[in-house]
């Protein structure tokens, strides 16, 4: 992925929070024509560290053993995972002068490294098992799977679950670093006005970067998006 160095956040940790935040990922290898591109729920593995590099660290994921991505894949094989974070489209109508054109802001980061199939039942079920309390934690509302259990065993024998050990990490974040900070706090007010709320989390991603020249103060207190 190309990288400008301005958009550029060497701070693993914001790498960190769009995989563990934008878990549904593209697994993507080599083809014979073209590459193949699976989308697929993948995490940083449960027994690595949850904070520092992601290099040397593994990540967890499964799909469908009928997909033929699945039957395309053996260990070794050198695999890349993109995670997509928020973005959101610029109009230029948020430029104080013409010319301009549009652009979309949006964060990405990409993993890189060799899989490892993993073949055995219980240990299928394990990733299924934790990827599904882990997902639930963070996007749904208190589901146990205990009683699904028994469930999950039966439908196993058709999930095909790999670890990815990381070997690099590029990471972009588009977040109109190259405008001065009035004219990012523009791009920012015109997320965040967005009724629909599709532009509020790339809103306050900028704002948690520091883009823009929002103070807190009482006046501007409106604009911020509610989070």
């Amino acid at each position: 992925m190309f990288v400008p160095s301005h958009y550029r956040i060497e701070d693993e940790e914001w790498h960190r929070r769009i995989i563990d935040g934008h878990p549904l990922a593209t697994l993507t290898t080599n083809g014979a024509t073209v590459p193949w591109a699976t989308r697929l729920p993948a995490l940083v593995a449960p027994d690595e560290p949850e904070s520092g590099p992601l290099a040397g660290t593994e990540i967890v994921g499964h799909l469908n053993r009928a997909n033929p991505h699945w039957k395309a894949l053996a260990d070794g094989t050198y695999a890349r995972l993109m995670f997509d974070g928020p973005g959101g489209f610029v109009t230029p109508a948020v430029y104080p002068c013409d010319p301009s054109a549009p652009t979309w802001n949006f964060a990405a980061v990409h993993v890189c490294g060799r899989l490892r199939l993993i073949r055995e039942p219980e240990e299928t079920l394990e990733v299924v098992r934790w990827t599904a309390e882990r997902l639930e934690g963070r996007f749904g509302a208190g589901w146990d799977q205990t009683s699904s259990v028994d469930y999950f065993r039966r439908i196993v024998h058709g999930v095909g679950a790999f670890r990815l050990s990381i070997e690099s990490v590029e990471a972009l974040f588009k977040l109109s670093q190259e405008k001065p900070a009035d004219v990012q706090e523009s791009v920012i007010r015109h997320y965040e006005a967005d009724m629909s709320g599709a532009n509020w989390p790339i809103a306050r991603l900028m704002r948690e970067a520091g883009m823009g020249c929002f103070d807190g103060s009482p006046d501007d207190a409106a604009s911020v998006c509610p989070f």
